[in-house]
This record gives C-alpha cells, sequence and structure tokens, in this order.
C-alpha cells in the first residue's frame, strides 16, 4: 500500500501528540514501582503477549520500575495431559499431589518463566528470572484447606533481592511458586503472590491482567464497569454478591495489598491492546482502579 505524504504527516503528528500528552504521566511515574500480575488471555494469545511485553519494557525505559508476577494454568494443564495426569479443582483451588507440584514447577519455573524473560530481552528490556525459593523472595505455609495438596500461601516476604535487581536496571520475572522452611514446594495463587510482593515493595501500583473489564456492577453486561471504588466499597460489593466467582479472590488480593500501603491497585482487561499503558498513562483508564479510601490520590 502507498501512503500519501499527507497521511504519514498525519501519522507522525498523532505519535507526536500521543507522546506529549503521555509526558505528565511518564514524570509521575517515573521511579515509582509497579507490580504487574500477567495471566489469562494476554498470554494465551502471541500478539497480546508480545504487546504486553512491549508496555512492560516501555515502562522500564521510561523510568518505571516494573516486576512482573505471572501463572500459567493453562501450560500446566496442558503439560499434566501430556503426562496423563488428569487436572482436578476443589473450591476453585488447583489440587496439587506431589506428582503435581512436579509438573507445576517445571512449567512454571522452568518453561514459563524463562520465555516471558527471553521475551522481555528480545524486546529491548534486561529481565531476570525468579521464584520464591531464589533468595527466599517468599516463603509459602500450607493453604489450610484439605484435600488440596501442596497449594500454599504467603508467610513472609524478603524483598532485598527485588531491590537489587530493580535499582540496577533489571525486570525481575517472578513465577508464584515458592517452599515452606522445611524446603517443601508449594503452589501459591499469582494474584496472592502480587499483592504480597506489591506490598513488600510499597509499590505506587499493584495491576492484574485478566479477562473481564474489571469489577462489573451485572457480571454479563460490560458497559456496568465500576471504573473507581475504594475498601469499603469492594467489601460492600462482595458482601452484597455483586462480586463473585473468581473476581473475589482477586478484588480480596487489591484489598489486602492496599492495606498494607500500596497506593493503587487495577483491576483491567489484558485482552485490551496496550492495556497497560492505557491504564496507566490515560486520565480515564479503561479498568477498575481501587485505592485505600474514596479521599485517596
Amino acid at each position: 500500500m502507498l501512503y500519501t505524504q499527507e497521511y504519514i504527516r498525519e501519522t507522525e503528528a498523532t505519535r507526536v501528540r500521543v507522546l506529549s500528552e503521555a509526558l505528565p504521566y511518564i514524570q509521575k511515574f517515573a521511579g515509582r514501582t509497579v507490580v504487574v500480575k500477567y495471566g489469562g488471555a494476554a498470554m494465551k494469545d502471541s500478539n497480546l503477549k508480545d504487546q504486553v511485553i512491549r508496555d512492560i519494557v516501555f515502562l522500564a525505559s521510561v523510568g518505571v520500575r516494573p516486576v512482573v508476577i505471572h501463572g500459567g494454568g493453562p501450560e500446566i494443564n496442558s503439560w499434566l495431559g501430556k503426562l496423563g495426569i488428569e487436572p482436578q479443582f476443589k473450591n476453585g483451588l488447583r489440587v496439587t499431589d506431589a506428582a503435581t507440584m512436579d509438573v507445576v514447577e517445571m512449567v512454571l519455573v522452568g518453561r514459563v518463566n524463562k520465555e516471558l524473560v527471553s521475551g522481555i530481552n528480545y524486546a529491548g528490556g534486561n529481565a531476570v528470572g525468579l521464584c520464591g525459593k531464589d533468595g527466599n523472595l517468599f516463603v509459602a505455609r500450607p493453604q489450610g484447606q484439605e484435600g488440596i495438596g501442596f497449594v500454599g500461601e504467603v508467610s513472609s516476604v524478603d524483598v532485598g533481592l527485588l531491590e537489587s535487581l530493580v535499582n540496577s536496571g533489571y525486570i525481575p520475572v517472578v513465577s508464584s511458586v515458592a517452599a515452606d522452611d522445611t524446603g517443601q514446594a508449594y503452589n501459591i495463587n499469582a494474584d496472592t503472590v502480587a499483592g504480597a510482593i506489591a506490598a513488600a515493595l510499597e509499590a505506587e501500583k499493584l495491576i492484574l491482567l485478566t479477562d473481564t473489564p474489571g469489577v462489573l456492577k451485572d457480571p454479563k453486561d460490560p458497559s456496568s464497569l465500576i471504573a473507581h471504588l475504594d475498601i469499603q466499597q469492594s467489601r460492600e460489593l462482595i458482601d452484597s454478591g455483586v462480586v463473585s466467582g473468581g473476581m473475589i479472590p482477586k478484588v480480596n488480593c487489591c484489598v489486602r495489598s492496599l492495606a498494607q500501603g500500596v497506593r493503587a491497585a487495577h483491576i483491567i482487561d489484558g485482552r485490551i491492546p496496550h492495556a497497560l499503558l492505557l491504564e496507566i498513562f490515560t486520565d480515564e483508564g479503561i479498568g477498575s482502579m481501587i485505592v485505600a479510601s474514596e479521599f485517596s490520590n
């Protein structure tokens, strides 16, 4: 296709205008830590995956300090199937016996994590892959439910290693596998890990990439998005049943991180191209932003 000079000039002018409008946000968040929980369709669709990776590299390039936490449920299911192990779930949690735990660790730490690290490095970033076991970044304890095996929650976080890497210009990419005090490996929900790390880092933002537009008044109506809410409103939505199912742990994760010092938490639709940049560098954003109180900035 041949482009006219007028079209080229308009395209270039639009690009320059967008960059100029983003400048106040770049200045505001330069030097601030943003924790991104990466999952959902944005991990499965190769085009979306490339865009998220480019967004992360862009953030680092303009002075924002991104830390990436990831899951990998579909990939785990795929490998369990290859090995003849039937995936099982109980109360929304993956039943993780010893054999399943081996697969979870192999997939999350050995495959998904390194693919993300490689992708970020290829896009011009400088990424390092980690899990909870590295430097005791985070320590696990049993989740507590019977019959779910080695499913854990975060017992403690030591962000010294993360801070050293971020201060040296690296982008940490963290998988949600950790060990307890005895060395036993545990599978931990990636949202939970992201919230705990964001709180420990006193992050400016915690951003959860999901397969929904955000918190909805009506789960069947994407136009019912609630763009802004605080901790009290979030809890009321859970108690009233407006927030239900798989959205409950995500909202609870945001609430816990806010209560521990994170300035803002965001639940956004990772299926939208460049969702991260749209949420951070525009006034309206694209998802739901949760803050500690209605008076928070």
